[in-house]
């Protein structure tokens, strides 16, 4: 599950150039939620993102990545689509979903994370799913602790996740490391017992992106290779941020505070400067 290749450790410095590209990556979201409305399409959405990443002089990490090449600076998937959606003409309407997945590089480093936005007013329990998805997430990123285990964090999500009612909780795509690439070793699924995996140490950099439906956990890839969809048509939410541990505390790179609001409503230390 977690790969061969090393697990990437960064000096202070260079995680300081993380934050540079999280705190870009969390603005350019902030951007996109407020462009969010009925009528937009996802190519216009792709589009601010686009001009707002390279205009403060960095690089969409998404854009061209890996076979078949990606091409689009977001991940734009609505309802039913998971993950890994591709923008184009699709337009918004009131009552759907959009997750939109965003990441980009700075001097080497990248950023990487995702919110779902309700377009206009959703279904109560559409509502309740993105509350919950999004809040497993702050759980999950709370219960990591230098001299932990990365699946700490994936128990957490779970646990968070299973006591607010029966969800599925996708097994086939999980969290990851990121520093100097975007996708790195440990992987960080969104289940499991806690204490195993890699152990989470200074320098570590994690995106953590819960992926939960109304429905089961299964899935299906459509014809572009890329999209993601429910299997059993049901709606779905995505939230990721990318974190690190310094030994105050935990550090949220790509939240514009750095996660310092939602982790003392946990009750967890935090860790940035």
């Amino acid at each position: 599950m977690f790969g061969s290749r090393r697990v990437e450790l960064k000096t202070p410095e260079q995680i300081a150039l993380m934050r540079v590209a999280g705190l870009l990556v969390g603005e350019t979201l902030e951007l996109l939620r407020g462009a969010v409305q009925p009528g937009i399409t996802t190519a216009e959405l792709d589009a601010l993102a686009e001009d707002n990443i390279r205009s403060a002089g960095g690089v969409p990490s998404f854009k061209g990545y890996s076979e078949p090449p990606f091409p689009a600076t977001i991940c734009a998937s609505v309802n039913d689509e998971v993950v890994h959606g591709i923008p184009g003409d699709r337009v918004l309407a009131e009552g759907d979903v959009i997750s939109i997945d965003c990441g980009a590089i700075v001097e080497g480093w990248h950023g990487d994370a995702a919110i779902t936005v309700a377009v206009g007013e959703v279904r109560p329990e559409v509502a309740e799913l993105l509350r919950v998805t999004e809040e497993s997430l702050w759980h999950g990123m709370g219960a990591a602790k230098l001299g932990g285990k990365v699946s700490d964090i994936s128990h957490a999500v779970e646990s968070y996740v299973r006591s607010q009612g029966d969800y599925g909780i996708l097994e086939d795509y999980t969290g990851h490391g990121i520093g100097s690439e975007m996708h790195q070793p440990p992987d960080v699924p969104n289940y499991g017992r806690p204490g195993r995996g890699p152990k989470l140490v200074r320098g570590l950099a994690l995106a953590v992106e819960p992926m939960v439906t109304l429905g089961t956990k299964k899935t299906e890839l459509l014809e572009d290779d890329w999209t993601v969809v429910t299997a059993d048509e049901s709606w779905s939410a995505h939230f990721e941020h990318t974190f690190t541990l310094t030994p105050d505390g935990a550090w949220v790179l790509t939240a514009l505070d750095g996660g310092k609001a939602r982790l003392a409503e946990l009750g967890v230390p935090y860790g940035g400067h």
